[in-house]
């Protein structure tokens, strides 16, 4: 009893006293910093490392029977270092799943991953898979070249067979008006070492001219087989017809037909595609010779808009729209 009654004591209100005029702020404020020392002087004697306390109302039936805790599988990490103590495979406070999924709800929304304390989200992997795309593409027209003044009697077998010394090729596409005295061609290395040397045969008799050899400034783009000409006719148009990329969103269909017709030559029919999902927009262009088609492969890199296009022949026809039927 002696001991509860000193404790008692000790806890026990002082007598009152007056105070002296303008000595309750001081008084308050003194009261004010001893009760934060003595909460900090409590919070200092917690153990930081002890197993989160999960009451028995919010247990799952699993959760009651305690399993030996790894602190790998766990993440904890030593005070101060800055780690969330987290559930495997949820990102979220251990026993807590209500706790787990609103903060995973949270990182969600900001773009974040799982459990959004060091994710980088959405957003960032698509920036990533952006640039990606874009290095693989320009590493491929490293590996490309264009070839012209090819004999119309040369195959595309021919051609990689003249090619093939050079390196390994992964593909022969072979372009332009099959009934032209002349086409053009794009070959495709392994290798930027096989482009290189490629360059080397400018000038080999193949048939009955000399083929030019240059750095492409394209690659050969995959086709859709379901996209391909379908008849002799459809072949002809692919043979006039070009493929525009990276076109300026403020360019119209207007300006880019007056583009290619001031340097190229007539334009016989123009598709302008794209979305409000990219920045930039496609077309096919079918010009009225094929000729004009060849020429305008050179177009590619000239800046229009603000943006440097890219041309590459077309291996699908720009074909009529269907009539839309109307609703009744």
């Amino acid at each position: 009893m002696a001991v509860v009654e000193a404790a008692a004591a000790d806890h026990a209100a002082p007598p009152l006293q007056e105070e002296a005029p303008g000595a309750g702020a001081g008084a308050g404020a003194d009261a004010g910093e001893r009760e934060m020392r003595d909460l900090e002087d409590l919070l200092s004697k917690l153990n930081p490392m002890a197993e989160e306390f999960v009451p028995p109302s919010l247990a799952s039936p699993a959760a009651l029977t305690p399993a030996p805790l790894s602190p790998a599988a766990y993440g904890f990490y030593p005070a101060g270092a800055g780690f969330a103590v987290a559930s495997p495979g949820h990102g979220g406070v251990v026993g807590f799943p209500a706790v787990a999924d609103a903060h995973a709800a949270r990182g969600r929304k900001k773009g974040g991953a799982g459990g959004g304390f060091s994710g980088h989200g959405h957003p960032a992997r698509r920036r990533t898979n952006s640039r990606t795309s874009m290095a693989q593409r320009d590493e491929i027209i490293r590996r490309t070249v264009y070839v012209s003044d090819i004999d119309h009697q040369v195959t595309e077998e021919n051609l990689a067979a003249l090619f093939i010394n050079c390196g390994q090729v992964v593909d022969c596409r072979m372009c332009g008006d099959p009934n032209s005295v002349l086409r053009f061609a794009f070959i495709e290395f392994t290798d930027e070492e096989g482009a290189r040397a490629a360059l080397n045969l400018s000038g080999t008799v193949l048939g009955y001219y000399p083929v030019r050899v240059l750095p492409s400034k394209t690659a050969i783009a995959p086709v859709n087989p379901t996209f391909l000409p379908r008849s002799d006719d459809e072949r002809e148009m692919c043979a006039r017809t070009i493929y525009c990329t990276n076109i300026d969103k403020k360019v119209t269909q207007a300006d880019l037909k007056l583009f290619f017709e001031s340097i190229c030559g007539e334009v016989f029919r123009l598709r302008l595609l794209g979305d409000y999902h990219h920045s930039t927009r496609i077309a096919f262009v079918e010009f009225v010779m094929a000729e004009s088609a060849t020429a305008a492969l050179n177009c590619s890199g000239v800046i229009l808009g603000s943006l440097p296009i890219r041309v590459s022949p077309s291996k699908t026809p720009v074909r009529p729209r269907a009539p839309r039927q109307l609703m009744h």
